[in-house]
């Protein structure tokens, strides 16, 4: 096995996330072809005292794959499937896999004849890791799911040490709790099972909606049998819709009927929606509304529909018509289902109070989860997304950075939580009222990694935010 170049001969590369581009970072990147490359660069790590991170595809946008002046550990080529058990619907993977090519394997392989496919994943992009899935405890939108750790039956992890660890429910399930959610800081994820769902059709329902009304047709979806759906809404602050109306889609499974949808958004209808949300979001709403609403009826294999498209450069020509540089910023919130209406409500006075404008959001549900330690999803939530648009710079960031905190204390308000993976811009506070176990987190990376071996920017923000 050939040895990779020590860290000290590899110069620093300027790297950022794909999607705000707001954590631009210098640092070595080791790029191991195999496992057990990856075993040595980390035990060479840990005798030059040099601590690392793992990244996948740099979606995050909190930094948790980033370690300044550090080492990054990028999975890019870790991306086997090593093991399909098409009786039990099990899989097991590197974690450094991306999800079209998980989907297209499960696709072409002849064993799989009764159908197995993924059960959620993150909408809005495909190109994501399922290293950094379960890093980040991510979930999609299905309607009775909780989030992904629930999909993950064991994992393999090498530690700080370079050695192999097994962790399960049953195994180690104190480390893998741990690990779900934990952001990398307790080791690199090297394999991972997954339980797998059959492959269905499903009819879309689309219909328009006020938040008032959302969570009772929710559960009038559920009840129909739909297994998934969302609610996406008004996002122009000017309008009396604003946060309020919205167009709802539910996905509903039908037997004997072949996926059939033959209208469909392509590449350039995104990018003049997203053109539009910018320029005149009244507009870009009413034309989705449209669209959505002549899609009722159309047929979705269960995984497809659960796909989408994303535009890597649709900010070049957003900046130009602005007149700024900037991108979008994600953040998640969630409130008892009870209080969604609610929320909304003082989510809506407080994006106009700060002049935020979203060019995205969409309500969904999760489940509750109680396998990680680190869970987000501490009761049955609804969850609200809002993509915010940034303009880069101080100023800018500033501005942003008093909109989402001020989101997060809307949040709160009313008993709920905010998600740790978009940004690093909640308080101490917020943190911990938010994410009442942070402080037992910290300890136990602590006792487990006591030479903090596995470091990122997230976690060196953190650990010192809560502590000091």
């Amino acid at each position: 096995m050939p040895a990779l170049p020590a860290p000290a001969c590899r110069p620093a590369e300027l790297l950022n996330d794909v999607h705000a581009r707001l954590n631009p970072t210098r640092a070595h990147v080791l790029r191991p072809g195999s496992v057990a490359e990856a075993c040595a660069a980390i035990r060479a790590s840990a005798r030059a005292g040099s601590p690392l991170i793992a990244a996948g595809a740099r979606h995050a946008m909190g930094g948790q794959q980033f370690l300044a002046d550090g080492q990054v550990l990028d999975t890019a080529a870790l991306d086997r499937v090593v093991d399909f058990d098409p009786v039990r619907g099990l899989i097991t993977v590197e974690a450094g896999i991306r999800w079209p090519a998980l989907l297209a394997w499960l696709a072409a392989c002849p064993d799989n004849t009764a159908g197995w496919t993924i059960r959620q994943k993150q909408t809005g992009a495909d190109d994501f890791s399922l290293g950094g899935a379960l890093a980040a405890n991510i979930h999609g939108r299905g309607l009775c799911l909780a989030p992904f750790v629930e999909d993950v039956e064991a994992l393999v992890l090498i530690d700080a040490q370079g050695q192999r660890l097994q962790a399960s429910r049953g195994e180690g399930a104190e480390l893998f709790a741990l690990v779900a959610g934990g952001y990398g800081l307790f080791g690199l994820v090297v394999e991972m099972t997954l339980r797998l769902t059959p492959r269905r059709t499903l009819r879309r329902q689309v219909s328009l909606a006020r938040i008032g009304g959302v969570q009772r047709a929710f559960e009038d979806a559920i009840a129909q049998g739909c297994t998934y759906g969302d609610f996406q809404f008004a996002i122009d602050p000017r309008s009396e819709d604003f946060l309020d109306l919205g167009v709802l889609s539910c996905y509903r499974p039908v037997d004997g009927v072949e996926p059939d949808a033959p209208r469909h958004l392509q590449a350039e209808d995104f990018g003049r929606l997203l053109w539009l949300a910018h320029q005149a979001p009244s507009r870009a709403f009413q034309e989705y509304a449209d669209f959505y609403l002549s899609t009722d009826g159309q047929h979705y294999a269960s995984d497809a529909q659960q796909t989408g498209v994303y535009l890597e450069d649709y900010h070049a020509a957003v900046d130009r018509s602005l007149g700024h540089c900037g991108s979008e910023m994600i953040t998640e919130l969630y409130v008892p289902r009870g209080a969604l209406a609610g929320f909304m409500g003082r989510a809506a006075d407080s994006l106009r109070r700060h002049h935020a404008q979203p060019v995205y959001g969409t309500v969904r549900l999760i489940e509750r989860e109680t396998t990680s330690v680190l869970a987000w999803a501490r009761q049955d939530w609804a969850c609200v997304v809002f993509n915010l648009h940034v303009q880069h710079g101080p100023a800018g960031v500033r501005a942003a950075a008093v909109a989402f905190r001020a989101l997060i204390d809307d949040a709160l308000r009313f008993g709920g939580s905010y998600y740790l993976t978009y940004h690093r811009w909640a308080t101490r506070e917020q943190v911990q009222a938010a994410h009442p176990r942070f402080a037992e987190f910290l300890r136990a990376k602590r006792a487990l990694d006591p030479q903090g071996r596995w470091q990122s920017d997230w976690y060196r923000h953190h650990a010192a935010l809560v502590t000091r």
